[in-house]
């Protein structure tokens, strides 16, 4: 295709006049030059595309034709110079710059990808830091049987509260009125499986949680009279957080059980007192423990009576 244009530029240079002697400028209809002054090499260019020597087409842009006038007066079109652009640094037509653009999308993309990835292990981290207080706080309950009122704060602070004899040991639930019936002649019998010191808990209807630490077997007595040891304690979370009154050396009416009433305190009031039906109680100032009310007023109905004893055999011992 290159020796087809030379033979076309070599044709129209015999067209035109090339003699030595001066001659009239030609006719403008026989000019290689167009009416605005533009070679009839650019016109070419349009109607026959130039092939490179690889057999690739270029464009009009890829050529610079420079036009050489001969002594004759005439033009010569034999010397073309071609800066050929390889094929391979156009995408779909689009020059190189184009491919840099999209590498530098795919860079952008990348970016975005791991920024996002990096913020949702941000946010997972994050969740994972805020769940991780609860789950330590919550720790597991040595609890053979499901409780109305021990929660895992309140069951860690009477662990940390209850002897040394009695401590890390599995919490058996006894007696519970929802389970064996409303009855104080039920709960002292029940606690005769005891040899240890067995917890009472129990609740008002506000959701105040209390109660205190005995002796057991209960033993009831024909006359009131106080039983226990300074061992003896009482609880209560009607405060907020759950809050331990211990034995003042006031005096040693550590408790009292009767068959027909089961109190703990003394000396000006019961600190805790529930009657023989246990659905009803009294609460107040007392001398042995220095506590206050126990419930949310000083007389109160019953949600509901626990007594807990402690088991050798704990789920945490092999």
């Amino acid at each position: 295709m290159h020796s087809f244009r030379d033979k076309v530029s070599q044709k129209l240079s015999h067209l035109l006049p090339n003699s030595s002697s001066p001659s009239p400028p030609p006719p403008p209809q026989d000019s290689p030059y167009s009416k605005e002054g533009k070679p009839l090499s650019s016109y070419l260019s349009y109607i026959i595309p130039s092939i490179s020597s690889d057999g690739s087409k270029t464009s009009k842009k890829q050529h610079d034709h420079k036009p050489i006038r001969t002594a004759s007066g005439g033009y010569n079109y034999e010397n073309f110079e071609y800066q050929d652009v390889p094929s391979d640094n156009y995408v779909d037509g689009n020059p190189m710059c184009n491919s840099m653009d999209l590498s530098k999308d795919d860079n952008i993309n990348e970016d975005h990808t791991s920024r996002r990835s990096s913020s949702s292990s941000e946010v997972f981290e994050e969740a994972k830091e805020q769940q991780t207080p609860n789950t330590s706080r919550r720790s597991r309950l040595n609890l053979a049987d499901e409780s109305t009122f021990i929660s895992p704060e309140l069951y860690e602070f009477l662990e940390t509260c209850l002897p040394n004899i009695v401590k890390g040991r599995q919490w058996v639930l006894l007696y519970s009125t929802l389970k064996h019936g409303v009855s104080l002649r039920t709960l002292i019998r029940k606690s005769a499986e005891l040899s240890c010191p067995g917890l009472l808990i129990v609740g008002d209807m506000q959701g105040a949680v209390f109660g205190g630490l005995l002796d057991c077997p209960l033993k009831p007595t024909a006359k009131r009279k106080y039983q226990g040891t300074n061992q003896t304690f009482v609880f209560t979370t009607v405060y907020g957080q759950p809050r331990l009154f211990l034995p003042t050396g006031l005096n040693r009416y550590y408790y009292m059980c009767l068959t027909d009433i089961l109190a703990l305190g003394g000396g000006g009031n019961y600190a805790l007192c529930l009657e023989e039906d246990l659905l009803t109680g009294t609460s107040g100032p007392s001398d042995t423990f220095g506590n206050l009310c126990l419930a949310h007023s000083p007389e109160f109905e019953l949600k509901n009576v626990e007594l807990w004893g402690f088991s050798h055999a704990s789920p945490f011992q092999s």
